[in-house]
């Protein structure tokens, strides 16, 4: 008897769900591809996430999760970035390119969400695409906010530097990356550096004037350890509501991206080089910078670790700069 009125009360949260603002969602693979045999619950799973969602949003209510079809990890990230930003997905009706990997796990990106944030000026409305992850029985394993378009695309694009899958998963862990400046979690970055790990930070300053010579722009670089800079990150964490992090694009090309910014090391075949394009907006300060990450992806297949971050001002003195070669590439440090 339990258990029916358990069953009752779940079809009638549902129902709830699906009437106050619905999303339908069809996933699709490659031609040559099979559809695996959990697609259809990955598109049902999916489907009462985002309209649990789309409710919360227009209720103005917190998410009911208690029933959503997600793991500990997936349900926290979505928890956490709906704290400090919240959203709806903006479309009724998804259809969205699935990606299937080796171990019949999936995932599927460009998910479109609204910002949405309440008492905030940042970002309201601003428009912004999510990713989804799946395990191989379709339940959803991870819930982030995505990489710039360009980026994705030119990541794809860099067929002679990684092979396909190789470059899903550095993308997948790049997002997993930004997606914790965002929900200030300080916890899952700290997880990500090793504990060897150099951070160098560029700062822009002004030297002195004198009467021969006027104030002129500059970069002074700091090094940190993992320690001083986690120490660092907890205080900015504490002085901003909330931070807005993007990565815009990824290589030397400009808009279209390109590959010069991912590398393979010749000398240790599991560390990449990924340069970017970072903004890093917050309720106290923003900036734009060019950023480089050295990422060891184990053999054994364990989470992938980073051994450096390098970041430094796309503008000085209301000059454009390019990225410095000297901190932004793997030839830049002895492997």
């Amino acid at each position: 008897m339990k258990n029916r009125i358990v069953c009752i009360l779940l079809l009638g949260w549902l129902n709830v769900v699906m009437c106050w603002a619905s999303v339908t969602v069809t996933l699709t693979v490659d031609e040559m591809m099979p559809a695996p045999a959990a697609l259809k619950t990955a598109e049902k799973n999916l489907s009462i996430v985002l309209s649990e969602i789309n409710r919360a949003q227009k209720a103005k209510e917190i998410l009911v999760t208690k029933h959503l079809p997600m793991d500990d990890f997936s349900l926290k990230s979505l928890i956490n970035l709906w704290a400090v930003t919240p959203f709806y997905c903006d479309d009724s009706e998804v259809v969205e390119r699935c990606w299937v990997f080796k171990d019949g796990t999936m995932m599927v990106s460009h998910i479109p969400l609204i910002i949405t944030p309440e008492d905030e000026n940042f970002g309201f409305g601003t428009y912004q695409e999510a990713v989804v992850e799946f395990d191989k029985y379709g339940r959803l394993t991870d819930f982030r906010f995505a990489l710039d378009a360009h980026m994705a695309e030119s990541m794809e694009r860099c067929g002679s530097v990684v092979e396909k899958e190789t470059r899903m998963i550095i993308l997948q862990y790049v997002e997993r990356f930004r997606t914790a400046y965002n929900k200030k979690d300080i916890a899952t970055i700290e997880q990500m550096f090793s504990d060897d790990a150099l951070i160098i930070t560029g700062k822009v300053t002004m030297s002195r004037a004198s009467e021969m010579q006027p104030a002129v722009a500059k970069v002074e670089y700091t090094k940190q350890n993992k320690e001083q800079y986690i120490r660092n990150l907890k205080l900015a964490f504490a002085r901003n509501k909330w931070i807005d992090v993007k990565f815009s694009q990824i290589g030397e090309n400009g808009e279209t991206g390109g590959c010069g910014g991912i590398t393979r090391s010749k000398v240790d075949p599991t560390k990449y080089g990924v340069r970017l394009r970072q903004e890093w907006r917050s309720s106290t300060y923003s900036d734009e910078g060019y950023l480089f990450l050295l990422w060891e992806f184990p053999k054994d297949g364990g989470d992938p670790i980073i051994h450096i971050r390098t970041w430094q001002p796309q503008w000085v003195g209301g000059k454009e700069q390019k990225p410095d070669d000297d901190i932004s590439t793997l030839g830049a440090f002895d492997l």
